[in-house]
């Protein structure tokens, strides 16, 4: 698939312009469909996508403003470049208080005509492009990490478990000045407190036992290219007042080293928590928050985007099916029925989790809706938050306890699920008896629901 898969649409009824126009796209590499009018161009952007709209502003009977207000109406996400002749630039104004991007002033160069459709398209959310968003909550989200994505600015995603962050934190790079550089991701999460400042920022030989050689931490892996800090809520206290001087001063300290890097980077954060909650609550610092959340980006969740769901289904029916051997297994319409009615609490990686086992579960060339094996929700559409207990009593042993564990994450799922089960949902218990933090605890059973292992 070509790198820009959504067509350009030119609305122009000059001919001769209007073929120029063409001759620089197709010159370009870009597919476009050419129209000779409003009404026209409102007739194809019924019946398919379009990256951009450019198109002029004198035409009969509908005008170029006439068109855009109607564009702004059904589609208000879809970037809009208006051509207009010097003498019109009084129309070109008014333009662009109707929500026309930008305007070109006639004539102009081909190279200017592919600037401006390059700066304000649509961004290609297609799988050539790693994401995969039909839902115009999701294109009007993704147009917006693609234009922070071109400056250097820090970037805060929010969201619930499971909607993607890192899938549009990957996005940002893909579409930066850094994409050439690394991409480095660290889950603040899932790596125990004694071990988190050490792998942000490395350390020196002999700087505590087990040290027998010196390590770059991840902000040095991500010279030259980003890094995402994952569930950044989630950091100790003390290690955020280390990591805010990091991105005030721009360098690093290793743990037990003394000269400083200087650090050439993009930061990436998110979380799935209310940061201003967390702020007020005293567990996430003030000052560290706003150096943060220079440019905020809110992930909705699945629920919001429902023209996503069946879309994001099919591609992981083929990237899993082809995993799995089974190329070419299809969702029956039944079946696409029902995932649209779900209410994903899990978001997308519930909805992956559900088409792994229907893949699992069906033998033929389609996945029915008897394959889903979706259950019931009892709050169906409200986010599965943690809360302080977690209680077992009204329910049977997760499934995963009554079976031998195969690997060692299934060992330590069933030793944590037990633990919780015998100590009656106590989570101060469950910390005492595991030996590990609320925090860690927190994130594995976060984990084991959306994965449909328990509920609470």
């Amino acid at each position: 698939m070509a790198e820009h898969s959504l067509p350009i649409l030119v609305v122009e009824d000059d001919p001769s312009l209007r073929e120029a126009i063409g001759d620089t796209l197709e010159l370009a590499g870009r597919p476009y469909v050419a129209v000779d009018g409003g009404e026209a161009a409102l007739k194809v952007l019924g019946e398919q996508a379009f990256s951009i709209v450019v198109s002029d502003v004198r035409m009969m009977p509908m005008d170029g403003i006439s068109l855009l207000k109607e564009i702004r109406a059904r589609l208000p996400h879809l970037p809009v470049v208006l051509m207009t002749a010097y003498a019109e630039v009084d129309k070109a104004v008014d333009a662009m208080r109707s929500g026309a991007c930008d305007f070109l002033l006639k004539p102009f160069e081909p190279r200017a005509l592919l600037a401006h459709i390059n700066k304000y398209e649509l961004p290609d959310t297609g799988e050539s492009a790693g994401v995969v968003a039909n839902d115009p909550i999701s294109r009007d989200m993704f147009a917006m990490a693609k234009r922070v994505a071109q400056t250097d600015a820090t970037v805060l995603l929010t969201g619930e478990s499971g909607v993607g962050k890192e899938v549009v934190a990957r996005y940002i790079h893909r579409n930066s000045g850094r994409k050439d550089g690394p991409f480095v991701a660290i889950n603040c999460a899932a790596i125990p407190d004694s071990l988190l400042e050490a792998t942000l920022f490395g350390y020196e030989k002999g700087a505590f036992t087990g040290a027998q050689q010196a390590q770059a931490g991840k902000f040095e892996q991500a010279q030259d290219g980003t890094l995402l800090l994952d569930e950044v809520t989630e950091m100790p206290m003390g290690l955020q007042a280390k990591l805010l001087r990091v991105l005030q001063e721009r360098e690093v300290e290793r743990v037990g080293g003394k000269k400083p890097v200087a650090l050439n980077i993009r930061i990436v954060a998110t979380s799935n928590r209310d940061m201003a909650e967390a702020v007020a609550k005293g567990v996430f610092r003030e000052d560290l928050f706003y150096r943060l959340n220079v440019f905020p980006v809110a992930i909705p969740a699945l629920r919001q985007r429902p023209q996503d769901v069946v879309a994001i289904a099919r591609h992981f029916a083929v990237e899993h099916g082809g995993r799995l051997g089974r190329s070419g297994v299809s969702l029956s319409p039944a079946a696409e029925a029902a995932l649209v009615a779900h209410a994903w609490p899990g978001n997308v990686r519930e909805l992956e989790n559900v088409i792994q086992r229907a893949l699992i579960l069906s033998s033929g060339s389609s996945i029915g809706s008897e394959h889903l094996n979706l259950a019931p929700r009892p709050l169906a559409g409200v986010p599965l938050a943690p809360a302080p207990q977690v209680s077992f009593a009204e329910s049977a042993a997760p499934p995963a306890v009554e079976k031998r564990a195969d690997n060692m994450k299934d060992l330590e799922r069933e030793h944590i699920l037990r633990t919780l089960t015998e100590v009656g949902g106590s989570r101060k218990q469950a910390i005492e008896r595991l030996g590990i933090s609320e925090r860690t605890l927190r994130y594995k059973l976060q984990q084991y629901r959306d994965e449909g292992y328990f509920k609470e």
